[in-house]
């Protein structure tokens, strides 16, 4: 193959060399730069320049000399002189030239929403451990409305919850909620049945099946494959039964995507291959079959609607407590219905990772696929607008995951070792317009996860926008004191070592018996740090040292403080242990129901610190 020249990576934002988490200038090598010029299509000097969309923050001058013509999303026509868009509210437009070619404008408040009070405290849930003593093995939406209640009445205003994802159908279930088959549309295994309208006239007797659900409690570690066999059983039984719903056709024509999505999955189910193995007359949405297939199986396919139908409406009872945060994972599964959807508009041949750090020295391949940011682009960004939509759905709140993504993702090319990886950039101007428009129209802040190598225009540039930086004692040398106020300060996250699981020891003995070569200095170094910040003895307990660094972060000025379910009942073992399938990831429960959470002393006395009068 031959070597590019040094302008072409360049023009294809591909990164030739990086710092690391250490400062350290690493070149990448010349095989991952070719091969991800080939996987980006890049055959010729630089992406095409036609028909990019025009992003403008509202009231900024139009780019274009003279007279302009734009046709507003609501069908207006509005002529624009002297290149001021004063008149153009914020939204999603048309630029209409003199030979009747149009370009997209979007319009944009250029800022994200903040939250409502200056500063509140809530908890970060992981909704599958989350489980009551009614859930059928799995933590559910009705647990979630359960948790959102009692998080309101202790005085938080924040629940964090887990990516809702929706994973590929069938059996096996795939346990991460960050490797989803769509980021629009969610997981029908945390349907709550006993909540299904219609199930007491469907003739169903459903507590029988309650208590083989409640029988999946008895073990700790979360079975998915037998949740989702019983619940999809139950919940055929019940549509089989009602026939139809009514309200289905409003849902599809309020999105019509559910119905390509539904399609999909009705698809996988039969073919139960990747759909690259599929018929070509079904190989995507637009294929020469896909309408006689809708035909053929539309009471299957709109069976797959109603799951739908059902997640929405009970995420929507969840979310009525206004604490809702959302999660949005930053990549989407190759194989998945967002990547058929969308072909084309994926870079194929690379998958997202992280270079080596401090905590994951072998660097990471999340093995998901992301946007190919010059198709994406050329496409009006209509994905990448479709997903942070949904995603804000029902939501006072979003965090995004990697938010380093909407500037620069870390790819590794097939197959190759993360330590090969490399940078490619994407126009995180227009992209944070989008987040902040959405932002607005669903009345909802926006947290951007920047941990690990951050570059520090990155962390400037979220903060101009108001996206909330993710502070976490486990990362920051400086006292929470010294936090900025546009962030959610937190002790710990999922990929990290819960403060039982840190202080106790088990989690570094859990990493050396992985072979997973954690950085021990690093860690012994935060247990140091937090003894001397809050005069704990090194002998106290876990619940303690529990209430010792929330105390700490309690001190913060930021507008957010969180604390995990995990740390309020001091468990040891963090929810994801990343670079090992030996560990259940994903798949470890609260020890507890959530019932006994809710009046643990520990939980209280925790959530009295963080509101500190909030």
């Amino acid at each position: 193959m031959r070597a590019p020249t040094t302008s072409k990576p360049a023009a294809w934002g591909v990164q030739t060399a990086y710092r690391d988490w250490a400062g350290r200038r690493k070149m990448v090598p010349q095989q991952t730069v070719d091969l991800l010029l080939a996987a980006l299509g890049a055959d010729q000097d630089g992406p095409p320049a036609g028909g990019v969309p025009l992003v403008l923050r509202e009231s900024a001058r139009l780019p274009i000399p003279g007279a302009v013509e734009i046709r507003t999303e609501d069908a207006r026509t509005v002529r624009i002189e002297g290149g001021v868009a004063g008149g153009v509210p914020p939204g999603y437009h048309e630029l209409l030239g003199d030979d009747g070619a149009t370009r997209p404008l979007i319009v944009t408040p250029g800022r994200c929403r903040l939250p409502s009070t200056p500063r509140t405290f809530g908890f970060a849930s992981q909704l599958y451990a989350a489980r009551s003593r009614h859930s059928w093995g799995i933590g559910d939406l009705a647990d979630l409305a359960a948790l959102a209640a009692w998080s309101t009445s202790v005085g938080a205003a924040m629940l964090q919850v887990n990516p809702m994802h929706a994973v590929l159908p069938g059996i096996p279930q795939q346990p991460s909620p960050y490797s989803p088959s769509s980021r629009r549309y969610r997981n029908p295994i945390y349907i709550s049945v006993q909540r299904v309208p219609g199930v007491e006239h469907a003739g169903v007797d459903v507590e029988p099946l309650a208590r083989q659900g409640r029988a999946l409690l008895a073990q700790r570690r979360i079975d998915r494959d037998a949740v989702y066999k019983l619940k999809l059983s139950v919940l055929e039984r019940i549509w089989e039964l009602l026939g139809d719903v009514a309200g289905l056709d409003g849902f599809i024509a309020a999105d019509p995507g559910v119905l390509r999505f539904a399609t999909f999955c009705t698809l996988f189910e039969h073919h139960r291959t990747s759909w690259r193995e599929w018929p070509s007359d079904v190989v995507s949405p637009d294929a020469a079959g896909i309408e006689r297939f809708r035909r053929d199986h539309r009471h299957r396919v709109r069976f797959h609607v109603w799951l739908q139908w059902l997640l929405d409406a009970q995420v929507r009872d969840a979310a009525g407590c206004g604490a809702l945060v959302n999660d949005l994972a930053v990549g989407f599964d190759a194989d998945g219905a967002d990547a058929w959807e969308w072909q084309g508009q994926w870079i194929d041949g690379a998958a997202v990772g992280a270079p080596p750090d401090e905590f994951n020295t072998l660097g990471q391949n999340w093995g998901l696929c992301a946007f190919d940011p010059w198709r994406l682009r050329a496409a009006g960004y209509r994905p990448f607008i479709e997903t942070i939509r949904a995603a804000l759905r029902h939501a006072s709140g979003l965090r995004i995951d990697h938010v380093m993504g909407l500037f620069r993702l870390f790819l590794v090319p097939a197959r190759d070792d993360p330590r090969n990886g490399a940078y490619i950039t994407y126009p995180w101007d227009d992209l944070l317009g989008i987040v902040a428009l959405e932002s607005h129209r669903a009345g909802a802040y926006i947290v951007g996860e920047d941990l690990g190598t951050v570059e520090p225009r990155v962390r400037r540039e979220l903060a101009r926008r108001d996206v909330l930086s993710y502070r976490l004692l486990w990362f920051e040398d400086d006292d929470p004191s010294a936090y900025p106020r546009k962030a959610l300060c937190a002790v710990t996250t999922h990929d990290l070592p819960t403060v039982a699981g840190l202080w106790s020891g088990s989690d570094l003995r859990a990493q050396r018996e992985l072979g997973l070569q954690p950085n021990e200095p690093a860690i012994r170094a935060i247990r140091e740090r937090i003894i001397a910040a809050t005069g704990i003895d090194p002998k106290a307990s876990a619940e303690d040292a529990v209430i010792a660094v929330h105390a700490l972060i309690a001190k913060s000025r930021s507008m957010l403080v969180s604390a995990t379910l995990d740390d309020l009942l001091a468990v040891e073992e963090r929810p994801n242990m990343p670079g090992t399938d030996r560990w259940p990831n994903w798949s470890l429960a609260l020890p507890v129901p959530i019932e006994e959470l809710m009046a643990a002393p520990l939980a209280s006395k925790v959530a009295s610190l963080l509101r500190r009068d909030a």
